[in-house]
């Protein structure tokens, strides 16, 4: 009888494990496919891109902002589309910096399938943009990622000359943010799409601001202060309120002086031409 129940429950967490194996992809990558509203809807100019990445097309938009004192490449988290934070690109648009927005493969107009390696292949195309296309110097880009766009952002500043670097609820890897979730599974064994920033942070050497709150239910707070703690100097952690997806609207004024003090430190207003 005993046998029988081990057997049983053995076979149904292999159901389990098999299950978890095949639909991770959904479960990393809940791709949003709105793009409800665009930079029209808060009156600013703006230019839609579209770059070929790996055979396929990823969507963008770029706001620029009259004598920019510098330009944020924005990085979304895994849910919604680039059209959901627009809140956020705001808040950077009214403190003088050009905004690029863009939505990883699969993600609102862009074709394809999100991965790993297509997140970080789409971020290289707009940093390419920006670059080369719009002759924005490499030290004029801060790259911006929140939640799962954190471990974006965190490769491309770890292997571009970034300006800067600005986390918001994000993570030490989506491994530990599943053993964290799921910690009767073996997701180190089988997640495909690691996004390990506690092993990449280290190679960034630009200007690094983190936000967290201690009420995210998602991603634990010790996770965005252990990332802080492997970041190299200079550096600074917030202690935000809120949860994961509201941290930013009940959190709005302090995030705002912070990052109005930061581009202030290492981005001044330059000087009108």
């Amino acid at each position: 009888m005993v046998i029988t129940i081990l057997a049983c429950l053995c076979v149904a967490y292999l159901i389990i494990l098999i299950i978890a194996f095949f639909v991770q992809d959904k479960i990393v990558f809940p791709a949003g496919k709105s793009v409800w509203r665009t930079p029209k809807d808060y009156d600013w100019d703006f230019e839609e891109i579209q770059l070929s990445v790996q055979g396929e097309t990823t969507f963008g938009w770029f706001v620029p902002h009259e004598n920019a004192r510098a330009t944020v490449l924005f990085s979304h988290g895994n849910g919604g589309t680039m059209a959901d934070r627009l809140d956020v690109a705001m808040m950077f648009h009214d403190l003088g910096c050009n905004v690029l927005l863009y939505d990883y493969g699969g993600y609102g107009k862009s074709t394809g399938k999100p991965s790993e390696k297509r997140c970080y292949a789409d971020v290289r195309a707009m940093w390419d943009y920006l670059v080369h296309t719009k002759s924005i110097p490499p030290g004029q880009i801060i790259a911006f990622g929140e939640s799962l766009g954190g471990g974006v952002a965190v490769e491309l500043a770890a292997e571009q000359p970034v300006g800067g670097l600005i986390l918001m609820a994000t993570f030490l890897s989506a491994v530990k943010v599943g053993q964290h979730a799921f910690p009767f599974l073996p997701v180190g064994l089988f997640l495909r799409h690691k996004f390990d920033s506690e092993h990449k942070i280290g190679n960034v050497r630009s200007p690094v601001l983190i936000f967290h709150s201690p009420s995210d239910e998602t991603i634990p707070f010790e996770q965005g202060k252990a990332l802080f703690e492997l970041a190299n100097e200079p550096k600074q952690f917030v202690s935000i309120r809120g949860g994961h997806n509201d941290g930013f609207f009940e959190s709005r004024k302090e995030i705002t002086e912070s990052v109005a003090s930061f581009l202030e430190t290492y981005f001044p207003t330059p000087q009108p031409r």
